[in-house]
């Protein structure tokens, strides 16, 4: 982004320095440190609070044995982060995954796969390690960032995301789901198993048990009801809009109905219209999350504009005659495509094409 030719002002700084105290005081935290044995024992005693959206074990062994064998060699490992509860109890907001490998190498008979550079430990159980070994690697440490309990769950949210910036965008949905209980979710969860939404927008075996589809449906209801409040931050708008719905869902039961009812509309509109689903060709076996939100939302407001589209023939709407123009191919790039203004420009560019097929 190109920088202002103006300084700020005296008042935008004073803003800048009250925003950034009042987010500080959101994170307030000590270090510590562990030593492995105390974390193992404290996993196996289930001592530690695992929240819903970490409740999978999904490491696969070559993982497992890569960690033990870099803790093994003394390593950095990674920080561990948990969160204070009220209670003096602490839940685990990130490291799940590397505690429970811990526990189960100590106490859980972990074999270890093929290693590389420690050929020769390739096979072993931690009881086949000589007692001398086997009190060097308890003995080890692993540094803990412990937030203290006025962290709340937005806090704890946006921790996670940071902390996990090379995942993937779709396991916010793990984390909002265990997060935030509730009716509107319940729905999106229904939502996402459709068999319909399977066949249009094909995802990849890890993208669905990182519930991908709920973040798809979460997407289209969520922006397709207004971005006012969006600062190009998804994870942000979506938990702040899953946590809005759930209480507005709770409230009127009758929203459910009218929530699957759009949704229905949107695919059957799409299965009707649009050759190739949300996907880009016939065979693709993924779906790219900018183009579902152009066409997925796109429709959603077209319908909402000009429900009479919905009883149009394929011939009259034409698609074809824009979904393979480069502007829509440009569109729906990754390239800043969390920005609202390219949000925006992409959803609009199908709603404004298919209501401009109603009026004609």
């Amino acid at each position: 982004m190109a920088r202002p030719k103006e300084r700020p002002t005296a008042e935008q700084v004073r803003l800048a320095e009250e925003q950034i105290v009042a987010q500080s005081k959101r994170i307030d935290f000590f270090l510590t440190e562990y030593s492995v044995e105390l974390l193992a024992q404290k996993v196996r005693d289930g001592e530690y609070v695992v929240p819903d959206y970490q409740r999978e074990y999904v490491w696969e062994e070559r993982r497992k044995s890569r960690f033990i064998e870099s803790l093994i060699m003394g390593l950095p490992i990674p920080f561990v982060f948990f969160w204070e509860m009220p209670d003096g109890r602490l839940e685990i907001v990130d490291g799940s995954q590397r505690l429970r490998t811990i526990e189960e190498f100590v106490y859980g008979g972990l074999q270890l796969g093929e290693l590389d550079p420690l050929t020769h430990l390739s096979g072993f159980r931690f009881d086949d390690l000589p007692e001398s070994r086997q009190r060097k690697i308890k003995n080890r440490s692993v540094r803990g960032i412990v937030l203290n309990e006025h962290a709340d769950e937005a806090a704890r949210l946006d921790m996670f995301e940071r902390i996990n910036t090379g995942s993937k965008t779709a396991k916010n949905a793990e984390i909002r789901r265990g997060a935030l209980k509730g009716p509107f979710l319940d729905v999106v969860t229904e939502l996402a198993n459709a068999p319909l939404l399977a066949q249009l927008a094909p995802l990849p075996l890890k993208a669905k048990r990182e519930r991908g589809y709920e973040e798809l449906v979460t997407r289209l209801f969520a922006y397709g009801d207004g971005l006012e409040d969006y600062k190009d931050r998804p994870s942000e708008f979506l938990f702040a809009y899953s946590k809005k719905m759930n209480a507005a869902f709770a409230a009127d039961p009758k929203l459910a109905e009218i929530y699957r009812e759009r949704f229905n509309a949107v695919l059957n509109f799409v299965s009707q219209n649009f050759p190739f689903g949300f996907r880009k060709a016939e065979r693709s076996t993924a779906t790219p999350r900018t183009r579902f939100e152009s066409i997925a939302i796109g429709v959603d407001r077209a319908l909402a504009e000009r429900p009479e589209l919905a009883d149009r023939a394929a011939d009259e709407i034409a698609v074809s005659s824009w979904i393979n123009l480069p502007e829509f191919q440009k569109i729906t790039s990754s390239d800043g495509a969390n920005a609202i203004a390219r949000l925006r420009g992409r959803i609009d560019f199908v709603k404004n094409k298919l209501v401009a097929n109603a009026i004609n």
